[in-house]
């Protein structure tokens, strides 16, 4: 069993990454052949600058590795350090339809924002497919917000099977794993996101201590005062109570048995999530006095995936009717 997951390193990761997926890649890696890699050659279909871009890749990398990612278990690469991305991307681009790549819905709300829109943007969902197909991934887990994104990976691969013949296996979705719902902090009906217009409804992987309690004490709650878990009536005591039962371990229903205030909740839940992110603050602190290490991490991933991928590539290539190349790449087999 192959497994496939990808982060978009054009941001900060918060608690919400981590306890939605984060966490679970470190867990289930040596349950499957595990695939992790930082897209961000998707990163660059909205503007950013170079430098953010430089700094948030190795950030990121350096985040899964203090997660518990294990180089020796699983494969941590960059999609931009397998060029059989872009090229099978390629391919994806002249298979998909433009009503289909158009009737996706982040790029309907974009457009429909007048905001610009690149044809990167509006093409990546080819994009994204390749770095599926290209690794023979049985299961993709995914939210969802990109369930219509690998519908469309099932689609593409179907299509140029039944055009050229059996090359790309064909995915399934994974049913992620039971999760906290994190919902942001100042705005308890909306999920916790790195894109919100008020940084202090979101708890960053990398907050301090200091910046986390206080996060979470101005936490929004209700004019009630009973602690009781309602995420319908009492959105904000529950999304409270669903961070302190990720942190640790009890359900949420028994720990609002436990309260009959908010300040005591809101000071657990404080100390509770403090607790749960201090090995992983710890451990990429070693690891940002050491970038070579995670640089080092990221080539040995990418010559493990470019082997996989150039494979798939290949029959792709050939099924299509491309000469086979006069040279091998170097990094990658013809």
């Amino acid at each position: 069993m192959r497994v496939l997951s990808l982060i978009q390193p054009s941001g900060d990761i918060h608690l919400g990454n981590y306890l939605g997926a984060i966490r679970w890649w470190s867990q289930d890696q040596r349950s499957a052949d595990s695939f992790f890699g930082l897209a961000d050659l998707h990163a660059l279909t909205t503007e950013i600058e170079p430098a953010v871009l430089r700094s948030k890749s190795l950030e990121s990398a350096s985040i899964l590795l203090a997660a518990g990612l294990d180089p020796d278990v699983c494969t941590l690469f960059c999609q931009s350090h397998v060029p059989a991305h872009t090229e099978l991307g390629w391919l994806m681009e002249c298979t998909a339809g433009y009503g289909e790549l158009g009737r996706m819905t982040q790029f309907k709300a974009k457009a429909a924002e007048h905001q610009v829109v690149t044809a990167g943007f509006f093409s990546y969902p080819a994009l994204m497919a390749a770095d599926i197909l290209l690794y023979d991934a049985d299961r993709v887990p995914v939210g969802d917000d990109q369930r219509q994104h690998l519908e469309l990976t099932r689609d593409l691969a179907q299509r140029f099977n039944h055009r050229y013949g059996d090359t790309f296996v064909v995915p399934e979705a994974a049913v992620p794993r039971v999760a906290a719902r994190v919902m942001d902090l100042q705005a308890p009906t909306a999920k916790m996101s790195k894109t919100a217009e008020s940084t202090q409804g979101t708890i960053l992987v990398l907050d301090d201590p200091a910046t986390i309690t206080r996060k979470i004490k101005r936490a929004v709650t209700d004019t009630e005062t009973e602690v009781r878990y309602d995420r319908l009536a009492k959105p904000g005591v529950s999304n409270l109570l669903d961070l302190l039962s990720a942190a640790t371990g009890t359900p949420a229903e028994e720990l609002a048995g436990r309260y009959t205030q908010y300040g005591p909740l809101k000071t657990d839940t404080a100390e509770a999530v403090v607790e749960l992110l201090r090995p992983v603050q710890d451990r990429y602190a070693a690891l940002a006095g050491d970038p070579d290490e995670v640089h080092a991490v990221l080539a040995q991933g990418a010559e493990k995936a470019a082997a996989v991928a150039e494979t798939t590539l290949k029959r792709a290539r050939d099924a299509v009717g491309l000469l086979p190349r006069p040279f091998a790449r170097a990094g990658t087999r013809s």
